[in-house]
């Protein structure tokens, strides 16, 4: 990553000064400042269906900072999931999948909030139904790392702490239609589901979060398949 990085953060108002302990504590990575390095993404994620938006932009300055990339060959899908369950409200299907959802926070969990900022993939609609049908025993971890890559919904960066917040700066913002950004974000998210709806269309060899369980996989096991850069 270089030292100053471009971001955009999409809104239904103008954020000139994002500020530290604001946010929902229940989102992807725990409380922060959520934002891309695509414009188009952002862009997308500011408008709703009856509302238009704007695409706000900032210059962050990383020297010093400490940060956590969910998607670097370090990690797994596994982690990122870990760090989903734990944040967002999963409500576990069976006792089976609440059993799985323990087990991954267990052995697989990395401490986002150790970190002044956060990259990794952002969970919207689609990407959560993935991660809640590998938590139910629908797809295996096989399947779920390739469906993350289904529809290019996104990555995310997220401002965890005061000290990165101290390191963003305001540049400009752009306003945003929805007459010609929501389609294109409702077309990208039912890209992704049609093929994942492919995906598990047809029956496939590999671990199953139940079989994690029963045989003790850890985070180190090799047939757990690491992220490709």
């Amino acid at each position: 990553m270089d030292r100053y990085i471009e971001l955009y953060h999409g809104s239904q108002r103008i954020i000139r000064n994002p500020r530290y302990g604001l946010g929902r504590r229940h989102n992807d990575y725990g409380q922060g400042f959520y934002c891309t390095e695509n414009e188009d993404i952002a862009k997308e994620w500011a408008v709703s269906f009856d509302s238009d938006g704007f695409s706000n932009h900032y210059m962050l300055d990383t020297t010093y900072l400490r940060i956590l990339n969910l998607n670097s060959e370090e990690y797994s899908i596994l982690n990122w999931i870990a760090v989903l369950t734990a944040n967002r409200l999963f409500r576990p299907g069976n006792p089976i999948a609440g059993r799985g959802k323990k087990y991954l926070e267990e052995n697989f969990m990395v401490n986002v909030d150790a970190y002044d900022v956060v990259t990794g993939y952002r969970a919207d609609d689609a990407y959560y139904d993935f991660a809640n049908a590998f938590l139910n025993n629908m797809i295996t971890v096989e399947q779920l790392s390739v469906a993350m890559r289904l529809g290019k919904l996104g990555e995310q960066i997220v401002i965890k702490s005061k000290h990165a917040f101290d390191s963003i700066r305001f540049i400009d913002c752009s306003g945003v239609g929805r007459e010609e950004y929501y389609p294109s974000r409702k077309a990208r998210s039912e890209q992704a589901e049609l093929e994942f709806r492919e995906l598990i269309s047809s029956e496939a060899d590999g671990l199953y979060l139940i079989d994690m369980i029963r045989e003790g996989i850890g985070n180190n096991d090799e047939r757990i398949p690491r992220n490709v850069p």
